[in-house]
């Protein structure tokens, strides 16, 4: 089988689908690669790199999908849906696609792929179950930008980390709060504390005091029920405005005593809910920083804007878009390590594989023969989202 791997098309996408170091793995499964000339580049792939471990290196994007059986990249149409399109005309009956395809927040852009006759596998949907750690994209780029939200953070703050006692007097350390302690949360607060803060965090889930503590943060216990927090598949779920305007109420407290706020709170194919008010900003200290790690589904702080800083009587709100492609050598490293093994999973000695009594296969497979065959996509696209 040959694998088709194309420069991102997204704006400002850095990161590469499938790197060198990989391709011996794919071989093992009977895949060659074809490497569009300077699709790596921004990850510091280079051509000669790949030609190394035998990929052929073609001038024109075009001739890569002529000629591969499936194609892997970071962001397809769906998660980058203006440049995607012009993709949509290289594609032809058969073929196989495997990238973040964002289907639950655009399901518009599946049938696309349905009506071209390509089989799609969306690296979004890898179920967060013990088999499947390694095929986890979304937890690889969590990680990435929960550490990046805390340099963000620790650079645009007006004090620095980490406590110091010098010549000139005591300098206290920044207090840091974390709502949401997911993948992207807990890296954020590991890394914060790395850096000197004092870190508290908050998570509707109880059950990651321990994981919170571990780190040498203290979890802020609020009076409120959440109940099952995340669905079958391991991924957060949303609750209802009453849920969320309790939450609010009981958080601002916490916010006049911090300098930086850094919120991680999202649910697939939703926007994300707001856990900070204008209100609210206005009790921080003037100086005081926010970054908002779900910028790109709306937001978790009402005044944040995706790929902008926003200043509010004295606060910098931040809304960062696509943070992991700020580290696109580790994070190509880590998606294609993603991608590789669930490769592996679905093809054998060359051929695809689709076992649908396997829930890995069964959760990822979106589009097949035509037909957009995920329910929780058809669920979506039928209610409009």
């Amino acid at each position: 089988m040959k694998c088709g791997v194309v420069k991102e098309t997204y704006p400002g996408e850095q990161r590469v689908a499938v790197t060198p170091a990989l391709l011996p793995v794919l071989a093992k499964s009977g895949i060659s690669c074809l490497v569009e000339a300077g699709a790596g580049q921004n990850a510091g792939a280079s051509d000669q790199a790949y030609e190394q471990q035998q990929a052929t290196i073609l001038a024109r994007r075009a001739d890569v999908f002529a000629a591969a059986d499936l194609l892997v990249q970071v962001r397809a149409l769906g998660a980058n849906c203006e440049a995607g399109m012009m993709d949509l005309g290289l594609l032809r009956p058969g073929q196989i696609m495997v990238a973040f395809c964002d289907p639950l927040g655009m399901p518009a852009a599946v049938q696309q792929y349905a009506a071209r006759g390509v089989t799609v596998f969306s690296m979004e949907l890898i179920p967060r179950i013990t088999r499947a750690q390694s095929m986890d994209a979304l937890s690889s780029m969590a990680t990435l930008a929960g550490y990046k939200a805390a340099l963000l953070a620790a650079s645009t703050l007006p004090k620095m980390f980490p406590m110091m006692t010098t010549a000139a007097g005591t300098l206290l350390p920044a207090r840091v709060l974390v709502l949401g302690a997911g993948v992207a949360g807990l890296q954020t607060i590991a890394t914060s504390r790395r850096i000197g803060a004092v870190v508290e965090a908050y998570d509707v889930r109880a059950d990651v005091k321990d994981q919170v503590q571990s780190l040498g943060a203290k979890f802020l216990d609020l009076p409120l029920e959440a109940g099952a927090a995340q669905d079958a598949g391991g991924y957060a779920k949303s609750f209802d405005e009453a849920f969320y305007r309790r939450q609010r109420d009981l958080l601002l407290s916490a916010l006049a005593r911090q300098d930086v706020v850094i919120t991680t709170a999202a649910v697939p194919g939703r926007k994300a809910p707001i856990l900070i008010t204008a209100d609210m900003v206005d009790v921080m200290q003037p100086g005081s920083v926010i970054v908002d790690l779900a910028a790109e589904r709306g937001g978790n702080c009402e005044l944040t804007r995706c790929g902008e800083t926003v200043q509010h009587r004295g606060v910098t709100i931040l809304g960062p878009d696509n943070l992991p492609s700020t580290v696109p050598a580790h994070a190509s490293q880590m998606y294609a390590k993603n991608v590789s093994t669930f490769l592996a999973h679905i093809i054998k000695d060359g051929k695809l594989t689709i076992d649908l009594d396997d829930e890995i296969t069964r959760e990822t497979l979106i589009v097949r023969d035509g037909e957009i065959v995920h329910p929780r996509v058809r669920q979506a696209l039928e209610s409009g989202s």
